[in-house]
């Protein structure tokens, strides 16, 4: 079975004034059906799926010697370490976690039979914290340690801060061939990593071995990219799970929009945000090992459609686009994720989501069928002979009606189980989801200048060369103001 897309809730049948009419579907359909188009259009074109950042549809056809090879690699690592960190930060660290947490076995870490002899697995790298790094050094023995850096450049401050403490806490306990137990997923040809790569391996052709990050993929879409060796690492089957990404591509490639489920999908949110004012977009999985994967789309969502400026296209005479910001049409604006999960979070936000501000959209996450299930025990209680698994769905139900009672619009992803096969399609379907909103707002949704803000500013105060002089002047002239009288 597929994944299915319930949309009923988010209908005016359903939930009156609050949801879409068919007359605002009808008004919406021949923008759409234009965006569909020129999405298709990009996708099709590989020069074109580079240059733009959508190099991440095509990921699950990647070579099947080079996933064989990742495979391989991860299945080594595993059986001789007994500890992976992984370094990374963003997509680098949410991708990681998603997948540990869906597709690994709850309290991975702490219980040999839930490894099932895997290595136990850390990800650092994402925070300045000192606190946990220090931790995790000081109680893991680093020769039975194996070290993974993802940083397309090399340059971003966590990973690189991070990386520093552990490559010398490595050499330290070692020796000099450390670098056999470092594996690097960086840019393929440039960057401050990659250079290290090369110095490294001229020493020594078995030290900092290294994948790439693939040209044309952002990092918050990378997860079928770099986060392949974890993958490999727990005894994932990539094979499996690109079926599943497989088959979600085939059903987005639809020419027919209604029947496309991510592109309804993104159409839906799409008219309750412009004409309903839902600015907020709540996604709550009803399962406890798919909470991670709601974190990993807060970024997917917030990076990608969160921008100041309108997209403006350049076409050159070979009919490449160019895409541009345009400083002469603000948008500011984007809908707001935020993740929760199923039942915990019923006793938190669910208030707010029933009777606060009527300003929010939930996404939820059905799972048909858990790995496993248990019965309560006794006789005569309420609660005896029932299952759990039958009172999550219960549980998710009521959360639909409670919203629905009130006209709140909702939506339900139902996933027949959570496998590699469905996990890969599930990611794959708010993937296209996002890129087909990031077309019918017309703004780009596969860069992110809002985050080089701080890096810039953390740059500069670090003194590092080569920052460009209108983001050195910016700082200059709009320095932090703190009145003492305004803090307490």
């Amino acid at each position: 079975m597929s994944l299915k897309f319930d949309f009923n809730n988010m209908f005016s049948s359903s939930v009156g004034d609050h949801g879409v009419s068919q007359q605002d579907l009808d008004e919406i359909l021949p923008e759409a059906q234009l965006c569909a188009a020129h999405l298709k259009k990009i996708i099709a074109n590989p020069q074109a799926r580079v240059n733009l950042g959508l190099e991440w549809t095509n990921l699950f056809q990647q070579d099947k010697e080079e996933i064989a090879k990742i495979q391989k690699l991860g299945g080594q690592i595993s059986q001789k370490y007994e500890n992976v960190v992984f370094l990374g930060i963003g997509g680098s660290y949410l991708g990681l976690k998603a997948a540990q947490e869906a597709l690994c076995a709850p309290y991975y870490n702490e219980f040999k039979t839930s490894r099932k002899k895997n290595p136990r697995i850390y990800l650092e790298g994402n925070n300045l914290d000192p606190d946990t790094l220090q931790v995790l050094l000081k109680n893991l023995n680093p020769k039975k340690t194996f070290v993974i850096v993802i940083s397309k450049s090399g340059e971003t401050t966590e990973p690189k801060a991070a990386f520093a403490l552990v490559e010398a806490w490595l050499k330290k306990g070692v020796g000099k061939k450390y670098g056999r137990q470092i594996l690097a997923i960086t840019d393929p040809q440039s960057g401050a990593l990659r250079a290290k790569v090369e110095r490294e391996q001229e020493k020594d052709s078995l030290s900092f071995r290294a994948f790439p990050i693939l040209k044309g993929v952002g990092g918050r879409f990378s997860e079928f990219n770099m986060g392949l060796i974890h993958l490999a690492i727990v005894g994932v089957n990539i094979t499996k799970l690109f079926s599943g990404v497989k088959e979600m591509s085939d059903r987005c490639g639809q020419a027919d929009i209604l029947k496309n489920p991510a592109y309804m999908y993104a159409l839906l949110h799409t008219i309750l945000y412009r004409k309903k004012a839902k600015s907020l977009a709540i996604l709550m999985p009803f399962s406890q090992t798919l909470k991670s994967t709601a974190d990993w789309y807060v970024q997917l969502l917030a990076e990608s459609l969160g921008k100041k400026y309108h997209r403006k296209i350049q076409v050159g005479i070979d009919g490449s686009e160019n895409w541009l910001a345009d400083e002469k049409s603000l948008f500011s604006k984007g809908r707001t994720p935020i993740s929760a999960a199923g039942t915990n979070d019923l006793h938190s936000i669910q208030q707010n989501n029933v009777e606060g501000e009527d300003n929010k959209v939930l996404t939820f996450i059905r799972v048909d069928k858990f790995k496993t299930d248990l019965r309560i025990p006794g006789k005569g209680d309420l609660l005896s002979g029932k299952s759990f698994s039958s009172l999550m769905h219960l549980a998710q139900e009521a959360t639909e009606w409670a919203l629905a009672s009130e006209n709140r619009p909702n939506c339900t992803i139902i996933m027949p189980e959570v496998s590699a096969y469905n996990w890969g399609a599930l990611l794959f379907f708010f993937e296209m989801a996002t890129a087909f909103e990031g077309e019918l707002l017309n703004i780009n949704a596969f860069d992110q200048p809002g985050v080089e803000g701080y890096k810039n500013y953390m740059y500069y105060k670090l003194g590092k060369p080569g920052i460009a002089q209108p983001i050195i002047e910016a700082i200059k002239n709009n320095p932090l103001i703190k009145d003492p009288k305004l803090i307490l």
